[in-house]
Parts: C-alpha cells; sequence; structure tokens
C-alpha cells in the first residue's frame, strides 16, 4: 500500500453569514496516498473548494471557523500558524486554481512569475530561477517556452494560462497538489490536453493530486478513488470504478444518470435530480439528500447516516440507511 500523505480527521468549516453560521464542510475524514489522484466530485455548494482550501490555510479569516485536523509531515496544518503555512503553500502543497487568468499577475510575464516561486522557497540567483521557469513550461507541454516566458497572462490562450498555473505549482516539486477544476471553462481538446499532463506529472513524479471536479468524465478518465460530496460530508467514496460502476447512494446514482451515453439509444431529456443543493444555515437532523432523494423513507430523518460498507472492498463506503440491494435503484429517470 502506498504510503499516506496526507490524512484528513473530522476537518469542520464554517463561515459566518447574516443568517448565522454556515457548516460548509462538515466533518470529513478523508486520506491522500503518495502517487494516486483523489477526485472530489459534487455539485456547486457541496464544499469541494472549502475543503481542498483549507488544507493549507487558504480560506482563513475572522469570518472562519476550521476544525479538526490535517496531519502532514508529522504537523497539523489547521493548528499552524500564518508563517508555518507560507512554508508549506507551493513548496509542499501547491493550489492550481480554477480561474488561471484572474489567479496570475496582468502586470508580470509568467516566466518571471513561475520564477518567483522558485526563489520564494529556494535560495536561487534570479537568472537560474529563470532558466528554470523556461524549462518548466515546457515540461507542461508548452510549445516555444522561451517566447511564452516573455508573455503576459491575457496573451496566452486559456490552455497555455492553464499550463502556466501547473507549472507554478510544480515548480518547488510538491508532494501534493490541489487542481480545483483545472479544465473547466477550456474545449475539449484542451481539457485532454491538461488532463494527460495531470497523468504524466503522477507517473513522472509521483505526486500526490486531490482533482476538484463536478464532470464525471474527467474522473473516469483519470481518477484513481473518488469522494462524492453533498452539503458538506462525504456520501460515498471508493475506487473510480467501485464509484463510477457500482454506485450505492441516490445521489451517485442520481449524478451518473444525468450524464448522457454514447453507447445508448439517444434520449429527449437527461434525469435530473430533483429540487436544489442545500445552500442555507440550517440542516435537517437526518440524511441531508433526503428531502431531494426518490427513495427517502421515515429512517432517513431520524439521525445522520453513517459512513460504512454496503458493497464490494472494505474501501467503498457510503452514507445511506436503504437496506435493499442498490442494484434494484437503477441509475434510471
Amino acid at each position: 500500500m502506498s504510503e499516506t500523505l496526507l490524512e484528513i480527521r473530522g476537518l469542520t468549516v464554517e463561515f459566518d453569514v447574516p443568517a448565522g453560521r454556515l457548516p460548509a464542510v462538515a466533518g470529513v475524514d478523508l486520506s491522500l496516498r503518495r502517487g494516486e489522484i483523489l477526485a472530489l466530485v459534487g455539485e456547486s455548494g457541496s464544499g469541494k473548494s472549502a475543503l481542498s482550501m483549507s488544507l493549507v490555510g487558504l480560506n482563513r479569516g475572522p469570518r472562519a471557523h476550521i476544525g479538526g485536523e490535517v496531519l502532514f509531515g508529522g504537523r497539523d496544518l489547521v493548528a499552524a500558524d500564518e508563517k508555518e503555512l507560507r512554508g508549506v503553500r507551493g513548496r509542499d502543497i501547491a493550489v492550481v486554481f480554477q480561474d488561471a487568468l484572474a489567479a496570475l499577475n496582468p502586470t508580470q510575464r509568467v516566466g518571471d512569475q513561475v520564477a518567483e516561486m522558485i526563489r520564494t522557497h529556494r535560495k536561487v540567483p534570479k537568472r537560474q530561477a529563470r532558466e528554470r521557469a523556461v524549462e518548466l513550461l515546457g515540461e507542461v507541454g508548452i510549445g516555444n517556452p522561451a517566447q511564452a516566458a516573455r508573455a503576459y497572462p491575457h496573451q496566452l490562450s486559456g490552455g497555455m494560462r492553464q499550463r502556466v498555473m501547473i507549472a507554478i505549482g510544480l515548480a518547488n516539486d510538491p508532494a501534493v497538489l490541489i487542481a480545483d477544476e483545472p479544465t473547466t471553462a477550456l474545449d475539449v481538446t484542451i481539457q485532454s490536453q491538461v488532463l494527460r499532463l495531470l497523468k504524466r506529472l503522477q507517473a513522472d513524479h509521483g505526486t500526490a493530486i486531490v482533482l476538484i471536479t463536478h464532470d464525471l468524465g474527467v474522473v473516469a478518465e483519470v481518477a484513481d478513488r473518488v469522494a462524492v460530496m453533498y452539503a458538506g460530508r462525504i456520501i460515498e467514496s471508493g475506487t473510480r470504478d467501485e464509484v463510477l460502476f457500482h454506485p450505492q447512494h441516490p445521489y451517485t446514482m442520481g449524478l451518473l444518470s444525468s450524464v448522457p451515453r454514447v453507447d445508448g439509444p439517444a434520449v429527449a431529456r437527461l434525469p435530473a435530480i430533483a429540487g436544489s443543493p442545500l445552500t442555507g444555515v440550517a440542516r435537517p437532523k437526518g440524511c441531508a439528500f433526503a428531502p431531494r432523494c426518490a427513495f427517502a423513507h421515515a429512517a432517513c430523518g431520524d439521525a445522520i447516516p453513517q459512513l460504512q460498507q454496503r458493497y464490494g472492498g472494505q474501501a467503498h463506503l457510503d452514507r445511506c440507511v436503504l437496506e435493499r440491494s442498490r442494484e434494484t435503484l437503477a441509475v434510471t429517470p
């Protein structure tokens, strides 16, 4: 079994809002092993980004309340102060943000931005850092990297900007890379290129990747393990094949049923999950998905279900009280 790099225990993330305290992440337990790609899946507002940004303290603030443990290299990053976290960010754990144009400095050449990340954590001369920046731009698949290094972000295409963000993330050979919707707003061809790049990084560098996405096609292509989130909790987790081919939670089934198939008859309308995700401060006493679930019954409202094994391997867990076989709850409209 691969070495566990990151251990998340009972992580909670809450934000003060006018209506009260919003529970964005509600007691998550997860682990990340060296060299694996873990996909966090769920609708917008499910808590994916709040969870990932809390790993390196990027959502700390006077209105944020973060609890639990994030264990990395013998340290608890939740309890770490800002100075210690600055030493971890970019060096041990790097982040590739969703909107590369917003994340990059518009007044600075992209090569200088890559070099700046190198010099933030290593004492190297500017010239050496710039040379390494050009090498990194080439490694992430940018043609003519020396010319690209002299460009400003607005002069590059969306796919090239995303590659620059990945180069910045890899500048110090981190053990963990957090990729927050890295293929959003990219065309299909560029999406495929970025995904192949992530797989190559995993293979060549042994980088562990936390991939945040709502695109199940992306999950099927690159993920090793999958954790499905809803209302701030993990509601199903397991290997990619276990979750995609043998889903156990009705929410996971609903997500899968909304994906068009290329190997079946065309349908006039794809099925959709009824209702809307929880966005307010109030949370139900029992299963948060019960108000939207076609299979909900009285027991669903009694208490929050616990993650437990119901099918397949010991690592395949789901948070549902349904006792009858999930095979009967077909992924159908």
